[in-house]
């Protein structure tokens, strides 16, 4: 019968890893000659495209994973971290509990920003120019999406995140070597330019912005960005929770304990009176 399954090995298959005794490989390639020749951000490429980058492309990839590894303990993701451990947590479980929390609140933006660079793309493919493929886009996304444009906006950076101008140089440097198109860059920046004249003030692109113009720039799938920001944020989740279990601590809640929370619910003592 087409299609039936005749052994256990039919079970799982994946073009990933092939593995006998004494013999591992990463997408046809021998783990020994990966070993000491390939840097992490090139088997990351390597593991999720099924390709080995150039040693430019896994630069500017590994810029991207750099900027993005912390954001101090009052990101939610690093201060579950720290909380987990104090309950008791190891550093796998303290790690867990932080990457669990990067969604689309939290930890998406870089994904979502992909998305919308590649509408205002497709947009421009169809005949608009970016000036006015921008503005439609941005209006697409937030009647459909959200009313937050992701990559765009800081509470804490402001006017300017520290962290955009540098990737968006590196970006430029290698769009002018010809390594990536820079399309991507113009559009982070034609998005910037139309939120600072519509807000009447600078709205800085922010981390997820700016890495997502690098993930767009060398290729990688809106998803990817997201797992992306997860493999980078885990360098400073993994930091804090081993500071944390250095530090000490018990039971740390998110709050210290003679701050209370705001109770809004029936008082029966008021009630009575």
């Amino acid at each position: 019968m087409s299609g039936e399954k005749n052994d256990v090995s039919d079970w799982w298959s994946t073009s990933i890893i092939d593995m006998a005794p004494g013999q591992i490989r990463f997408r046809g390639m021998p783990i020994e000659q990966l070993i000491g020749s390939v840097s992490f951000p090139q088997m990351i490429w390597l593991m999720t495209r099924g390709s080995l980058p150039s040693e430019p492309e896994a630069r500017l990839l590994e810029a991207a994973l750099v900027a993005a590894v912390d954001h101090g303990p009052q990101a939610p993701s690093i201060a579950a971290a720290r909380m987990a451990v104090t309950c008791g947590l190891g550093l796998n479980g303290a790690m867990a509990s932080a990457v669990n929390m990067l969604d689309d609140v939290h930890g998406g933006a870089g994904e979502q920003a992909v998305e919308l660079y590649h509408m205002i793309i497709d947009a421009c493919e169809d005949g608009a120019p970016l000036e006015e493929a921008t503005p439609r886009m941005i209006d697409l996304w937030q009647n459909e999406r959200s009313k937050f444009v992701p990559g765009f906006g800081h509470r804490f950076h402001k006017p300017e995140d520290p962290r955009a101008p540098r990737l968006l140089r590196l970006v430029d440097e290698a769009a002018s070597e010809g390594i990536v198109s820079g399309q991507f860059a113009d559009i982070g920046r034609a998005i910037q330019k139309t939120l600072n004249t519509r807000k009447g003030k600078p709205v800085p692109m922010n981390i997820d912005g700016a890495t997502a113009v690098i993930y767009a720039e060398l290729g990688f799938a809106p998803p990817l960005a997201r797992g992306l920001f997860c493999l980078s944020r885990s360098v400073g989740v993994i930091a804090h929770a081993w500071e944390q279990m250095n530090q000490g601590g018990r039971n740390k809640g998110p709050t210290p304990p003679a701050y209370r929370w705001t109770y809004t619910g029936p008082n029966p003592i008021d009630d009575d009176a």
